[in-house]
């Protein structure tokens, strides 16, 4: 005699939801401290190329259950390929597509980060827009301690904190906690935790009530020039300041202003 028995469905690994401009994505394996296995960087590349499409979605929010926020790459699954060049070479790749995106996506995206942030997982926060943090967070990129330096990681937090403070972190693979990566530069705030969904909740209401077409120019140019060199970046910056003003919201936005009213920008 056969029986049937019920299983309960298996939870996604990413949740995502759209509310007013906004979309949220929460990483969805509290037990494991949301580890960014092959499958959960695939599920937020997916979230991510969707959200790109959505001319609906004005900012994102990067959150995630549990009693952390991200703790890095699955070692479980990496140790499971330790000896797969080409398994190790495509989870890397595909690592760091998703994070680029995280630049390259129209919408502004901002880190909500609660517990550790540790190796892959504070290179997320890094290449988030913004980050506001718990006071109760702490971030590191401790790879070193076995035996596995942060190198990728890495590029993320050396771009926020400097060099100097990034190699303390990779060399050491000590945490530092919330206030510290506030001084740093890796977060733009840090709030009691129960404070930390109005904190984020006042970034995304500014972005929300400003022009979407200008933020996306804006943005897609403040990652062009970054890294180039003083002359290259003033042309990449002056090249879109031009664009820009030709946009209707810019004249929108003039005019509002010396007209002392509320803006009313294209697609709002």
């Amino acid at each position: 005699m056969s029986v049937d028995v019920m299983t309960a469905p298996e939870q996604p690994l990413v949740r995502s939801r759209r509310n007013g401009g906004v979309a949220v994505i929460t990483l969805n394996r509290p037990e494991r401290f949301n580890p960014l296995s092959s499958a959960m960087i695939a599920a937020i590349q997916a979230e991510l190329d969707a959200i790109a499409r959505d001319a609906s979605v004005r900012v994102v929010t990067l959150t995630a259950e549990g009693r952390g926020f991200c703790a890095g790459h699955d070692l479980k699954e990496m140790r499971d390929h330790a000896g797969d060049e080409t398994w190790q070479r495509g989870l890397f790749a595909e690592c760091s597509r998703m994070m680029v995106t995280l630049t390259t996506l129209p919408q502004p995206v901002i880190a909500r980060v609660h517990g550790i942030a540790t190796a892959a997982g504070c290179q997320l926060v890094s290449m988030c827009d913004l980050a506001v943090a718990a006071d109760t967070a702490t971030f590191a990129m401790p790879g070193i301690n076995i035996g596995v330096f942060c190198s990728t990681p890495a590029v993320g937090v050396a771009r926020n904190v400097g060099r100097k403070r990034a190699m303390e972190m990779l060399l050491t693979g000590e945490p530092i906690d919330a206030r510290t990566a506030l001084d740093w530069g890796l977060v733009n705030r840090v709030v009691p935790a129960d404070d930390l969904d109005a904190a984020v909740r006042t970034f995304t209401d500014i972005i929300v009530a400003r022009s979407a077409a200008v933020i996306r120019l804006g943005k897609e140019a403040f990652y062009r020039q970054i890294d180039r060199a003083l002359a290259a970046a003033y042309d990449v910056a002056s090249e879109t300041m031009t664009s820009t003003l030709l946009l209707e919201d810019a004249a929108e936005g003039m005019n509002a202003f010396l007209q002392k009213r509320a803006a009313r920008w294209q697609g709002c």
